[in-house]
């Protein structure tokens, strides 16, 4: 089984090149509506736009604030502090400061362009 969240944007094109500077990762669809991110042959991310309902209906409203309100987007890499180190060069708004967690790997909490709360991770020790 993998999870493969996908969260609502307003700029999926925008969104899409904010992730994939800030994770590393690289495009697997592309699109102004939609788009997965891989990491390797892993999808990682879905981005959908706000406005379109494609088949399925609207996914959310985007006027219920804050987006992914008791969802974190936690991604564990293996270049940790390279991820904070692209992230400072972003100027991402910071939430919580690169520490050492309590379960013994570091922690860096982040607001993408949308909002969302990114957690970027060491691996576990």
């Amino acid at each position: 089984m993998q999870l493969a969240p996908l969260i609502c944007v307003h700029d999926v094109e925008s969104s899409s090149r904010w992730y994939q500077r800030l994770l590393g990762c690289t495009s697997g669809h592309g699109g102004a509506e939609y788009e997965r991110l891989d990491s390797g042959d892993r999808l990682i991310l879905q981005l959908h736009r706000w406005d379109v309902d494609h088949d399925h209906g609207p996914l959310g409203d985007p006027n219920l604030r804050p987006y992914g309100n008791g969802v974190l987007l936690w991604f564990e890499l293996q270049d940790y502090e390279d991820a904070v180190r692209r992230a400072a060069d972003m100027r991402v708004e910071v939430t919580r400061p690169s520490r050492r967690s309590e379960n013994g790997n570091f922690e860096f909490w982040l607001r993408d362009p949308d909002g969302y709360t990114v957690v970027l991770t060491s691996p576990l020790p």
